[in-house]
């Protein structure tokens, strides 16, 4: 067994799409109409057939609780692996992008957690 699929639950389809595409640098892999929605996919373009980042519409009561609890806790709904947590925060503050933990040695990661414009904090880790 193995992980193919993996949900963040976003405000806006579109507003995520586009963060995620230019602002991180994802791949989209579908798009797919299903009816009010979209099955939206991402991959990281280093791996175009590992696993892919769903990005799900919070419309359910449940999931917009689930977002609002998890940002005013300051708890990161996802994490994304790094090769350079320092390079990476620098080239996305040149994009705009707000970061609620600067780059922190924690043992043998180094973190960093902004937030992603569509209700939700995720952090970059480099191992």
């Amino acid at each position: 067994m193995k992980i193919i699929v993996t949900s963040l639950f976003v405000q806006d389809q579109d507003k995520a799409l586009k963060f995620y595409t230019e602002t991180l640098g994802f791949v989209k892999k579908h798009d797919v109409p299903t009816g009010e929605f979209r099955w939206i996919t991402l991959v990281s373009p280093e791996d175009q057939e590992g696993t892919e980042l769903l990005l799900e519409p919070n419309n359910h009561p449940a999931a917009k609780e689930y977002q609002e609890k998890l940002i005013a806790e300051g708890i990161p709904a996802t994490m994304f692996g790094v090769a350079d947590v320092h390079k990476e925060h620098e080239r996305l503050k040149k994009h705009g992008v707000k970061f609620t933990m600067e780059p922190t040695k924690m043992g043998e990661l180094t973190l960093a957690v902004f937030d992603d414009t569509c209700g939700n904090l995720i952090q970059i880790a480099q191992q």
